[in-house]
């Protein structure tokens, strides 16, 4: 029978593949031998079997035991944490749940620009003290603003992006996009598009910075000191893709010397975000603490995803969400 290890251990009990999961699968899928983990210390005997992996991460040392694996799914998006040399130079197949978080993350993304907006967290904070806050959030800042006729400056065009951008544009919103494929069909939500070269061209342009890229060494810390400068001293920074998108030490220092307007972040270089960073102090930041993804819905949809490309795998048809190891995305 073909093997098909489900991995997923976490200290969120959100983010484990529930046991449900397992036994639909057995049930729809008889002629797999299902195996879900609950510890990771017997992954070591699971491995060498398997041949499709169910997975957030493998390291190297795992990656060599597993002699029959032919397919990875990872039930995040991101996959930097696959992205080694002998899994990428290797024949194995990578697929990843993009379709599963991207309409639910760009919820968020639109949430924290309302947020931010109307100064949401000011009235807030106002609230807590029993303050009447209106004269002070008015002034401050020059008050709430409108988001119809703001221009939203998008980094990356996959599911998130797409979705985001559709939001936007229904809200009256100009969405300028920079991505790396510009000849790539682009969505009619998308007023512009342009290459990464160009990137300064929009900071200084958009009102609203979202980012939503995958993280490769082309984007790792690709908003720094130098983009944040271009950047319109009201303008928001929304990161909702990867902490290391962001040099976190350059934006605590715009953010504290108010050269952009705020920013809203889901996502940080360390997680969880540690009690002593600077960052919790900062009246125009927005901290979640990734939640951006989280839904009850969610391993619902990763079944309806993952079931379908198993039927692919299982029939030799194309497989979705295919990951291109090279190019990290």
């Amino acid at each position: 029978m073909t093997k098909l290890l489900i991995a997923t251990h976490h200290r969120l009990d959100l983010w484990v593949a529930p046991e449900w999961f397992a036994e639909r699968l057995r049930k729809d899928f008889p002629q797999l031998d299902v195996v879900r983990l609950a510890k990771p210390d017997s992954i070591d005997r699971e491995l060498p079997e398997t041949e499709i992996a169910f997975t957030s991460a493998l390291s190297p040392e795992h990656f060599r035991l597993a002699r029959r694996l032919h397919w990875i799914h990872s039930p995040a998006a991101a996959v930097h944490q696959f992205l080694f040399p002998d899994l990428v130079n290797s024949d194995v197949i990578l697929t990843n749940a993009r379709e599963v978080h991207g309409a639910v993350v760009a919820e968020q993304v639109i949430a924290m620009i309302f947020a931010v907006a109307k100064r949401i967290p000011q009235a807030l904070r106002f609230q807590q003290k029993r303050v009447w806050g209106q004269e002070a959030i008015w002034k401050e800042d020059h008050g709430p603003r409108e988001i119809a006729g703001a221009t939203l400056g998008l980094i990356g065009l996959g599911t998130i992006g797409r979705n985001v951008a559709s939001h936007a544009t229904a809200l009256g919103m100009k969405v300028i996009a920079v991505r790396q494929h510009v000849d790539a069909t682009t969505p009619d939500s998308v007023h512009q598009v342009l290459p990464p070269s160009k990137i300064n061209e929009m900071l200084a342009a958009a009102d609203y910075v979202v980012l939503a890229a995958p993280v490769t060494p082309a984007t790792r810390h690709m908003i720094g000191r130098e983009q944040l400068a271009k950047m319109k001293s009201d303008a928001v920074l929304i990161n909702v893709g990867r902490g290391s998108l962001v040099d976190e030490t350059a934006l605590l220092e715009a953010l504290q010397q108010r050269k952009i307007g705020g920013a809203a972040l889901d996502v940080f270089d360390q997680e969880p975000l540690p009690p002593d960073s600077p960052l919790w102090g900062l009246e125009n930041l927005l901290v979640t603490p990734h939640t951006a993804g989280m839904t009850a819905k969610l391993w619902e949809r990763h079944y309806t995803v993952f079931a379908e490309n198993l039927r692919r795998y299982l029939s030799g048809q194309p497989l979705l969400a295919l990951v291109d190891k090279k190019s990290g995305y």
